[in-house]
C-alpha cells in the first residue's frame, strides 16, 4: 500500500475516534441540561428525546452529504436491495436500541465510564461474527476478549455503589446493553456491505435516516416526548462560561458524530477493519482526556487502569499487534 494513503487511512480512524470521543462528551452536557432534568417526567424522556434528535439530525447532515456529492439518488436504490434491508435492521439495533442504551449508560454513570465500557464492542462482534458467520477466532482474539471483560470488571467493581437498584448498577447494564447492540449491529452490518451492492457511505445515511424515522414516527409520539424535544430546541445551556441555545449543540453534536461514522468508514476502505476498528475505539480515551483538560474532571487509578485493559483487549480482538502497528513479520 502507498504510504500516503496509508496515512491518510490511519488519520481516518484517528479523527473517528476522537470525534466520538467529543460526541460522548457533548452527549453528557446535553442530558445534564435543564430541560432534561427539569421534572420527573423530562428525567424519564431525556435518553429518548436526545437520541432521537441526535440520530435525526446526524441523519439530515448524512442526506445534505450526499446530495452535495450527488448521490442521493444511489441511497435510495442501495435502500431497495437485500444488502440494504440488512443495513436497515442493522441500523434499528445500533440507533433505537444502541443509543438509546448508549445515552442511558451516559446519564447514570457519566461520560468517562459509558465510553470506557462499551468500548469492548469489537470483541461481542468478533464472537458473534465466529458463531454466527463461522470466522476463524484464534487465541490471540480470545485472549483480547477476556482482557476485555477483565477491564470492564475493573472499572465496573465499585462496592459501595453495585447494589440493586443503585444508579451505577442500572448505568453498568445499559452500557452492556449498548456492547450487545453495537455487536450485533457489526455483524449484520457486515452481512449487508459484502457484496458490494452498498457503499459505505450509502450505508451510513441508511442507517441513521432509518433511526431518525424509527424515533420520529413511532417511539416519540408514543412516549409524547416531542413537548420535551420542542423546549430543548428553544432552551440555553451553558459549556463552562459560554451560553448556547441547545437546539444548536444537539445539532454540533449529530455533526460530530457523523463525521466519526464517515471517518470510520473510510478508515475501513483504506487500512481495513482490523486497523480502523484498534483505532476508531480510542474513543474512550480521548473522552478521558477532553473530561480532564477542558472540564477538570477527576480521574481515578482504577478508572485509568481499566481503560487500559479494555483497550489492550480490543487491539488484540482487532488484528494482530504487529499488523495494527504496521510492521511485517520480519
Amino acid at each position: 500500500m502507498d504510504k500516503n494513503k496509508e496515512r491518510i487511512g490511519i488519520a481516518n480512524g484517528l479523527v473517528a475516534g476522537i470525534t466520538w470521543g467529543i460526541d460522548t462528551v457533548l452527549v453528557g452536557i446535553i442530558m445534564a441540561s435543564t430541560p432534561f432534568i427539569d421534572n420527573e417526567q423530562a428525567i424519564f424522556l431525556a435518553p429518548f428525546v436526545s437520541t432521537f434528535m441526535h440520530d435525526f439530525f446526524s441523519a439530515l447532515w448524512a442526506t445534505i452529504f450526499m446530495i452535495f456529492k450527488g448521490k442521493s439518488g444511489e441511497v435510495i436504490k442501495s435502500l431497495k436491495t437485500r444488502s440494504g434491508r440488512f443495513i436497515v435492521l442493522g441500523a434499528l439495533l445500533g440507533g433505537p436500541v444502541g443509543m438509546t442504551c448508549y445515552l442511558l449508560s451516559v446519564k447514570y454513570i457519566g461520560a468517562v465510564y459509558a465510553a470506557s465500557i462499551t468500548s469492548i464492542f469489537p470483541g461481542v462482534s468478533a464472537l458473534l461474527a465466529f458463531i454466527f458467520l463461522k470466522e476463524e477466532m484464534n487465541a490471540r482474539i480470545w485472549s483480547g476478549i477476556v482482557l476485555s471483560i477483565a477491564g470492564v470488571i475493573t472499572l465496573g467493581y465499585v462496592p459501595a455503589q453495585l447494589t440493586l437498584g443503585s444508579d451505577f448498577l442500572i448505568g453498568i447494564l445499559f452500557a452492556f446493553g449498548t456492547v450487545f447492540a453495537w455487536g450485533v449491529e457489526g455483524v449484520i452490518c457486515a452481512l449487508g456491505m459484502k457484496d458490494g451492492e452498498v457503499d459505505s457511505e450509502y450505508a451510513i445515511n441508511i442507517r441513521q435516516a432509518t433511526s431518525g424515522l424509527v424515533y420520529a414516527v413511532i417511539i416519540i409520539p408514543f412516549l409524547k416526548g416531542y413537548g420535551l424535544a420542542g423546549k430543548a430546541l428553544t432552551s440555553t445551556t451553558a459549556i463552562g462560561s459560554f451560553n448556547i441555545n441547545l437546539g444548536v449543540l444537539i445539532a454540533i453534536t449529530a455533526l460530530v458524530g457523523t463525521l466519526s461514522y464517515m471517518q470510520y468508514y473510510k478508515a475501513i476502505n483504506i487500512i481495513g477493519a482490523a486497523r480502523s476498528t484498534a483505532l476508531n475505539i480510542t474513543y474512550s480515551v480521548w473522552a478521558i482526556l477532553i473530561q480532564i483538560i477542558f472540564m477538570k474532571s477527576p480521574v481515578s487509578l482504577q478508572l485509568v487502569i481499566g481503560t487500559i485493559i479494555v483497550i489492550l483487549g480490543s487491539f488484540l480482538v482487532t488484528g494482530n499487534p504487529k499488523e495494527l502497528l504496521g510492521l511485517n513479520e520480519n
